[in-house]
Parts: C-alpha cells; sequence; structure tokens
C-alpha cells in the first residue's frame, strides 16, 4: 500500500496533527522540497517551510515529483477557498468533482504523454467523502466546480461575475496539483474550505482582513476534522 499524502495552504501548520512530524528535504529535477514526515502519511505545505511562496510561483512540479519518490500513491489536498455563490456560505466545506482552469500549460512532459483527461480521481474522492462522513461531524458538501485563477492578486468584482456562470469556488492552486498528480498515477481528491464569499458576491467588497479573518476561523474546525479522519485514510488500500 502506497502512502497518504496531504497537501495544504499555510493553515494546516503548526497544528495538531502535524505537530510530531519530521522535516524531510527531498530533491528532485525540478527542485528542492522541504515535507513533513508524520508517519501514516507526508504532509506538504504548498506555500512553503521556510518562506512563504505566493500561488503563481509555487513549483508543483518539484512538489508533485517529491511525493511520489516518497511512495505516495493518493493525495488529499486542502484548500482555501472563497465561494462565488451566496449559498455556499463561509464556513462551507467542499469536495469539489471538477475544476475549470483554462490558463494552465502545466505537465511533466513536452511531448504526446502531456495529453490527458484530467479530473478529480473518483474512486479515491468517493472515499475521502464517505469516511469524512463517517469520522467527523462537520459537514462536506459533496461536489461543486473549483475554477483557478492565476494569482497571487484576489479577482475584480466583474471577473467574479464571469466565474459564477460556471463554477461554484475559486482558488489558485488545486488544480495545478490533481493535472500533475495525474500524470504520475498519484489519485488526488480535494477539500475546500470557504474562507471568504468572492469580492463582489458579499454586500461590500472584499478586503484582506475579512480574508484573513475567514481562515483563522475555520483552521480549528479543518484540524478537528482531519484529527478525526486523517486515521482512516492513511489506512485505506490504494484506489489507483
Amino acid at each position: 500500500m502506497g502512502r497518504l499524502a496531504v497537501v495544504g495552504g499555510y493553515g494546516i501548520l503548526g497544528t495538531e496533527f502535524a505537530t510530531a512530524a519530521t522535516r524531510l528535504d527531498v530533491e528532485t529535477p525540478y527542485g528542492a522540497v522541504a515535507v513533513l514526515d508524520a508517519g501514516p502519511y507526508v504532509v506538504l505545505q504548498r506555500h512553503g517551510l521556510d518562506r512563504f511562496t505566493s500561488a503563481p510561483h509555487i513549483n508543483h512540479r518539484a512538489h508533485v515529483r517529491a511525493l511520489a519518490d516518497l511512495g505516495c500513491d493518493r493525495v488529499l489536498g486542502l484548500g482555501s477557498v472563497g465561494s462565488l455563490h451566496r449559498e455556499v456560505a463561509v464556513g462551507t466545506f467542499v469536495a469539489p468533482d471538477d475544476f475549470i482552469a483554462l490558463h494552465l500549460g502545466i505537465s511533466f512532459s513536452d511531448g504526446a504523454e502531456g495529453h490527458q483527461s484530467p479530473g478529480f480521481d473518483r474512486a479515491w474522492r468517493a472515499v475521502v467523502v464517505e469516511r469524512w462522513g463517517e469520522s467527523t461531524d462537520v459537514p462536506l458538501r459533496d461536489g461543486g466546480v473549483y475554477w483557478q485563477t492565476i494569482g497571487p492578486r484576489l479577482e475584480s468584482p466583474a471577473e467574479i461575475r464571469l466565474l459564477a456562470a460556471h463554477a461554484d469556488l475559486v482558488g489558485m492552486t488545486i488544480a495545478s496539483e490533481c493535472v500533475l498528480a495525474g500524470e504520475l498515477g498519484i489519485a488526488y481528491a480535494a477539500v475546500c474550505v470557504v474562507d471568504n464569499l468572492a469580492n463582489g458576491v458579499g454586500d461590500t467588497p472584499l478586503t484582506m482582513a475579512e480574508f484573513h479573518a475567514g481562515a483563522a476561523v475555520n483552521r480549528t474546525r479543518l484540524v478537528g476534522a482531519l484529527d478525526a479522519v486523517l486515521p482512516s485514510l492513511a489506512n485505506e488500500d490504494s484506489v489507483s
């Protein structure tokens, strides 16, 4: 059985489920990656352990290659997102089932190997949703479309109106990871936490103070849910 990788943003580090982890520095053809070995699973901070790297500058190829080299065959990607619709309220946890990332030109290959049919792994995603429901009382919304933008800036209200016609959530990283994981045969599923209503969806323009406050409020719930869910996901048989 391969290992589980948990990939998340700044909100999960230094919290209960990763405190006993040991740092590993992994060399890859795409660069060095620092990960945390938590025993049953590996934790990767996508924005970096030593310094914060903003979304468009994240070395996703190195990250995914490092996880493969460590024997990971499935990834639980955690994402802080904005909601494109008022009914998907702040504090909602969502397991998206599709994504839009039309600007991406990311691949491990410059040849025909890069041609693929991308998406969240259906079998692994089903396991995540099922185990989540069995292990924690934090509700997980099953399904939704994630739109990945470039960043690091947030989107304008006009951009959000365009996105909202086709998607439910907006973020900057999940699709890149999913595409690359698929190329290496690593099953990828995501749980996204709505930390804010996207710019223009709420009654007032989104401020950075509001953005950070939402993430701080949801962090405790996310970590509590992970403490409950990760043991069963780490022991799950490979789904690839």
